[in-house]
């Protein structure tokens, strides 16, 4: 187990506001990295009668993100509205934000050391190349990516880089730099070094699959709350993919925060806002199925692995762990 401790709506808004407010503030962060388990355990910790956690992702800080919407607007909630969501949770020990491009994010610790000064982190890291496999086909799931093949969008970063082949409607045309997000140190290290370690826990994924209880149970310590709670450790987002693309884009198209014009049809076809909620769920939910990702091709493996091989090693250093079988090829 690595050390802990030891080393809605969507509104615009330009940047953080640290501005006083009386109402409770999180105090814990679940900073990524994407697809490496940062959902479940946020389930899990959600249970626990000391931890609220956010039932979304805000996405409140890291201002160096462009997050969009669907018409590509700029995209960040508020003030107002991030408080709210922690506002009536003020007696629980912990309020949790689970937000995964946290860690990516180059300014996302300093904004929260800023804001919440006496915050606890928590950091979840999956092998840098599952990781990567696991987010395109999330982003394909999503819609924000139109790159079925994945060797073939990994060689269409660089013109990503550029603000090209960005697929119409991405909301985070970021996270199109799978390389990027999968180089952990550089992340890690900002946090380390903004918080301490001693408010810093890293998780590793492998021992999340391989001991859920114990990692869970591991995080209960490293928080200084009740760890003999024991929630029900289901299986939490797993693989996806959409029945049909069509009706996905057409409910990506009718959020909140996207076109006036689909928004207006759509109260006129159910007029109660209450009502359109609960059919966009439920269709979201039918046109969604689970579906295992297929392996990986073997010598696309083995090139990442080396190109990433370096980050792994500088890694292993900070966080004296072994991680070796992160960047040698399975035997």
């Amino acid at each position: 187990m690595p050390p802990c401790g030891s080393r809605q709506h969507v509104s615009i808004s330009s940047e953080p506001d640290s501005t006083f407010d009386p109402r409770p503030r999180p105090n814990l962060f679940l900073v990524g990295a994407p697809k490496s388990g940062t959902t479940a355990l946020a389930t899990y910790l959600g249970e626990h009668p000391d931890v609220f956690m956010a039932p979304w992702e805000l996405n409140y800080f890291g201002t160096d993100l462009s997050f969009r919407t669907t018409t590509g607007a700029p995209s960040r909630i508020r003030l107002e509205d991030y408080l709210s969501t922690f506002s009536s949770h003020g007696s629980q020990r912990y309020r949790g934000d689970h937000s995964v491009f946290y860690l990516y994010s180059g300014d996302a610790a300093q904004e929260i050391r800023a804001f919440a000064p006496e915050a606890r982190i928590v950091v979840i890291l999956r092998n840098p190349v599952d990781q990567m496999y696991s987010e395109h086909s999330e982003l394909l799931y999503q819609g924000d990516e139109n790159i079925p093949d994945f060797a073939t969008a990994l060689e269409a970063e660089k013109d990503r880089a550029l603000g090209k082949r960005i697929p119409p409607g991405c909301r985070k045309p970021f996270a199109l730099q799978y390389r990027a997000v999968a180089r952990y140190h550089d992340q890690v290290e900002r946090y380390l070094k903004t918080f301490g370690p001693e408010r810093v826990c890293v998780v590793v994924h492998d021992d999340l699959v391989r001991d859920t209880p114990g990692a869970y149970h591991h995080v209960l310590e490293f928080l200084q709350v009740d760890p003999e709670h024991e929630p029900e450790f289901r299986v939490v987002n797993p693989n996806k993919a959409v029945r049909n693309a069509a009706l996905r884009d057409v409910l990506r198209a009718t959020t909140p925060d996207s076109s006036p014009t689909l928004r207006r049809l759509g109260r006129l076809v159910v007029r109660s806002d209450r009502a359109r909620g609960r059919l966009r769920r439920w269709l979201h939910v039918v046109n969604t199925k689970e579906r295992p990702r297929p392996m990986l091709d073997p010598a696309l493996r083995r090139r990442i692995q080396e190109e990433l091989a370096d980050d792994v090693r500088r890694l292993e250093g900070l966080l004296d762990r072994d991680l070796a079988t992160w960047r040698t090829p399975a035997t």
